[in-house]
């Protein structure tokens, strides 16, 4: 029982900078956006900031920590600043996922460049990999997830601009949306589509990954 305990606690210290990064860089992608466009709201509201704490939602959080799916808070927005709001919508709430399919690249990336380079038998590399190795998938599914079309989830804004006769369906119970996130991740309704739809992104990633590596000076045929 004790080791399960530990392990699960190590499990969330190997899961916690993943999900801090993954999140910080997928808020400030909206706020940085619609500051693109023209709207100042994300900038006085400070959330085009590093700072964690103003990002984060508690419950969103815990969900990415355990169930690698989860959602922040909100970035606020004014569309009435952007030349065609239904574009701008559309764009900043692709802004959030689209920067998490590039850090799991990225840290993908970086982890094959472990296998090749880094000392063996090294801790320090190795806890280095688990946490790289991490940052893709908690990237990964933080971006998949959001983009489901369901509130208060950013595929939500998609669809409601992309159809507007959903977004009278989404109002009746958005106020109750996160909740029922919860339920559904809590009942395992998301886990395998989500969970084969991850490795299928993870997989398609690692695959170009390969060949970039497989191109550099030094290859080692231990990289699967």
């Amino acid at each position: 029982m004790l080791s399960n305990l530990s392990s699960q606690i190590l499990s969330i210290l190997y899961v916690a900078p993943a999900t801090l990064i993954a999140i910080i860089c997928h808020e400030c992608a909206h706020g940085w956006v619609s500051d693109r466009l023209g709207d100042p709201t994300p900038r006085a509201s400070g959330r085009l900031t590093l700072n964690p704490l103003k990002h984060l939602d508690p419950v969103g959080t815990l969900c990415l920590l355990f169930f690698h799916m989860g959602w922040a808070k909100p970035v606020p927005i004014n569309s009435r600043y952007y030349k065609n709001p239904k574009l701008g919508i559309i764009l900043v709430s692709l802004a959030g996922p689209f920067t998490n399919f590039i850090l799991a690249f990225i840290f993908l990336l970086g982890y094959g460049l472990i296998q090749l380079y880094a000392p063996l038998n090294s801790t320090l590399w190795y806890t280095i990999e688990i946490m790289v190795y991490y940052g893709a998938v908690i990237n990964i599914g933080l971006g998949i997830f959001n983009l489901i079309p369901f509130p208060p989830l950013d595929g939500s804004h998609v669809l409601e601009e992309l159809v507007p006769v959903i977004g009278d369906i989404f109002q009746r119970f958005r106020s109750y949306g996160s909740l029922i996130l919860i339920l559904l991740l809590a009942s395992n309704t998301f886990s395998r589509p989500l969970s084969r739809l991850n490795s299928a992104v993870l997989n398609g990633m690692w695959r170009v990954v390969y060949q970039i590596l497989i191109r550099l000076p030094v290859f080692s045929s231990g990289v699967v």
